[in-house]
């Protein structure tokens, strides 16, 4: 008898006839413009960029610039938030195998070059209606060279081209892409992208340069995550055969949270750095126009509650299967339609807001100084004033605060699963992090910019003992031993992704010691002996490049030196003090050059400053080669102890590792016992040629043959059995 028919029509396949269809997405994308253009136009009129006040006989852009340059930016906010988030769900929230990008993961990358290609458009007319309204001519009046010369000399239009440059790349090289990684160098492209343009606004005029620079960048780089993975994440959701949509909407809560930080710290310390009062946020246009912008964050932090406390939690509670999705869709569609829209809000906000002008100084006049450095000529300085005029440096804000937090919520989650953690790695790690905020956000901080020998003090601590106390914390180490394994196996977390970093290419390029060392050592020379010294400190963002490439650098170099975090390659002892030697006798030199200069470095830029308690530029100069020329020796020592100490551990380690291969019935030489070996095999197959029994050796077996991922494998380094640390240097 033949089986009864089977239903052509799965159950999976029922589910998405009954499921939301991406038919409503286009309904909801139009609500979503129409709410972004209400949204703007209320805020150009509120702020009065609507209808300013034309002087007659002075050149006006006219009407058509006055509102096309907000509304192509919306259209660039708008394009940056659709591929950002697009690609941050094909890389981050669905799941991958073993790398490779599902199909609907790359469909998604695919829709993300198109997003970029309009970003790149818009950035285009951008560029032409700012250059417009640089100019003070009409839509039609301005050619093609004017815009290039503004694209070329003014840092609104160079940041533009930026973006095109950028948003072009990842149109194209998305086109090829079908791996994890590629998809989220991508996104890391995308997210680049967003910053330069906010740089160059009220940002880069503010007097409180540390704040209103990166709080900018983080503020826009967070919600362009946090909006664009919630818009990607609704379509998702609403799709018919949606992949995992359960699995990336967790993904995605966890995530958000984070970016809803990120957003609250970076708009605060932003509204810090352009109001000088708390009254400027009820008497000026442009603080009513913060308090519509924290009302709506308010209301977005509310619905972001109560999807993770009640949809998140029902969520977890349905049942796995086409009959939980069914329930789970409609749940949580319900909840991010409504934050989507806000959303949507918030952007038409925020473009309003960076065509409405801060608040004045309450000063009438500005002193040159004030202008360039943000704050006035410090008195001479003192211990009192070095532990008084601190500067509120964002960026290395968020890197101590969210550096400690990691490292000291990986060191309880050791502890509560008793595991144990040694003590000297968490005071190294600490000191190191006390080292950045002495250096970067006290006293050092404010008399760096104006005078040179502290700026060098700063230089040789962030070079030569932060990087050697955050190396001896082994936070890569510890990163390894806490993270969790992916849930699913040949998908990536945060843990697979550390470990293909520390295997990829480009790890194995930068810790080699012929790039580590001389990246170390001819950085300086390379900045404080070219006029790229003068460049980079009349600028923020330059004084900030520079801290963080002498911290990198120091970090890289020490890490095959002295480190204890697993690297691509092991270097050996001899060496590494051989380096060592080497590169302290460089920095010595560079110490010494400096003493010998015959004219004072840099005095297109220490030039603008009158500090009347300063002896001169070329005796404080001299007093900064003396500073890198002996700050260098107590790191040396510092170090070379730690090289001994290591040495001798890793001897005792090699012997007990001979005693036991000895009592195993193997020699004291390991490597004898392998020769032994070699030859044994050599004569087996001679005698087997001369039987006529060779048996032909089988061929290694390749990742794909034996189903394992070769970026996903532990970086190759020593176990030792009897070491607590063993399986985290062996990846484990």
């Amino acid at each position: 008898m033949a089986p009864p028919a089977q239903n052509p029509r799965s159950p999976l396949q029922e589910h998405h006839d009954d499921a939301p269809g991406t038919g409503r997405f286009p309904l909801l994308a139009v609500g979503m413009g129409a709410l972004c253009l209400i949204a703007l136009s209320l805020t150009l009129i509120l702020g009065g960029a609507a209808f300013p006040e034309v002087i007659p006989g002075l050149p006006d852009a006219g009407e058509a610039v006055r509102w096309g340059l907000p509304l192509s930016k919306v259209a660039m906010d708008a394009s940056a938030v659709v591929a950002i988030g697009l690609l941050l769900l094909a890389a981050v929230l669905l799941p991958s195998h073993k790398g490779a990008l599902s199909p609907q993961a790359t469909s998604y990358v695919r829709a993300a070059t198109w997003a970029a290609l309009v970003w790149a458009v818009a950035a285009v007319f951008t560029l032409y209606f700012q250059a417009a309204e640089f100019l003070a001519r009409q839509i039609g009046q301005v050619s093609v060279d004017e815009v290039t010369a503004y694209a070329g000399s003014i840092a609104g239009g160079i940041a533009l081209m930026f973006v095109v440059l950028l948003t072009t790349g990842i149109a194209l090289f998305g086109r090829t892409t079908t791996t994890a990684t590629g998809a989220l160098w991508l996104l890391v492209l995308a997210l680049a992208a967003t910053t330069p343009p906010g740089l160059t606004g009220h940002s880069a005029s503010s007097g409180a340069h540390e704040l209103a620079v990166t709080g900018l960048a983080l503020h826009v780089m967070s919600i362009s995550v946090w909006v664009g993975g919630l818009a990607a994440l609704t379509y998702h959701a609403m799709r018919r055969g949606a992949q995992d949509p359960s699995v990336a909407a967790n993904r995605f809560s966890r995530l958000a949270l984070w970016a809803y930080v990120g957003v609250a710290v970076s708009g605060a310390a932003s509204a810090l750095a352009r109001l000088y009062s708390l009254g400027d946020l009820l008497t000026t246009e442009y603080g009513l126009i913060i308090l519509v912008k924290v009302i709506l964050f308010a209301v977005l932090g509310a619905f972001g509650y109560m999807h993770r406390e009640f949809v998140f939690r029902r969520l977890d509670d349905a049942p796995e299967g086409p009959a939980g999705d069914v329930f789970r869709r409609p749940l949580f569609l319900r909840a991010a339609v409504a934050e989507v829209l806000i959303m949507a809000a918030v952007i038409g906000v925020s473009v309003g807001l960076g065509r409405t002008a801060p608040p004045p100084p309450l000063e009438s006049t500005v002193e040159p100084a004030t202008a360039i450095l943000g704050f006035p000529i410090p008195p001479p300085m003192s211990v009192g004033t070095l532990l008084t005029l601190w500067r509120p440096d964002l960026f290395f804000i968020v890197l101590v605060v969210g550096g400690g937090g990691l490292y000291a919520a990986a060191v309880a989650r050791l502890l509560r699963r008793g595991d144990s953690w040694p003590v000297g790695r968490t005071v190294a790690f600490a000191a190191g992090l006390l080292t950045l905020v002495a250096m970067q956000l006290s006293g050092f901080a404010t008399y760096s910019k104006v005078v040179f020998s502290t700026h060098m003090i700063q230089h040789m601590v962030l070079s030569m003992l932060t990087p050697i106390l955050l190396v001896l914390g082994a936070p890569i180490t510890l990163a390894l031993r806490s993270l969790r394994p992916a849930a699913r196996r040949g998908d990536r977390g945060p843990r697979e992704w550390l470990n293909l970093f520390l295997n990829s290419r480009f790890s194995k390029v930068v810790t080699h010691p012929a790039v580590a060392a001389p990246l170390f050592v001819l950085g300086p020379y390379a900045v404080y002996f070219t006029p790229l010294f003068s460049t980079l400190m009349n600028d923020h963002l330059g004084h900030m490049f520079m801290s963080v490439h002498f911290l990198l650098a120091g970090f890289l170099f020490y890490w095959i030196i002295v480190g204890v975090d697993p690297a691509p390659r092991k270097v050996p002892f001899l060496l590494r003090i051989l380096l060592l030697l080497v590169v302290m006798g460089f920095h010595a030199f560079f110490g010494i050059t400096i003493m010998m200069q015959s004219a004072p470095l840099a005095m297109d830029y220490y030039g603008q400053f009158d500090i009347p308690w300063l002896e001169g530029q070329a005796e404080d100069q001299y007093k900064g080669g003396g500073v890198a020329w002996a700050l260098g020796e107590i790191p040396t020592a510092l170090v070379m102890i730690a090289l001994v100490r290591q040495w001798s551990r890793d001897d005792e380690k090699q012997e007990r590792r001979r005693e036991r291969h000895s009592r195993r019935g193997g020699s004291d030489d390991a490597d004898m016992d392998a020769y032994n070996a070699y030859l044994a095999e050599l004569d087996r197959r001679s005698r087997g040629q001369a039987t006529g029994t060779v048996t032909a050796e089988a061929p290694p077996r390749t990742g794909e043959e034996t189903g394992e991922d070769p970026g996903e494998s532990a970086p190759d380094t020593e176990a030792e059995d009897d070491d607590p640390d063993t399986a985290a240097r062996s990846g484990g």
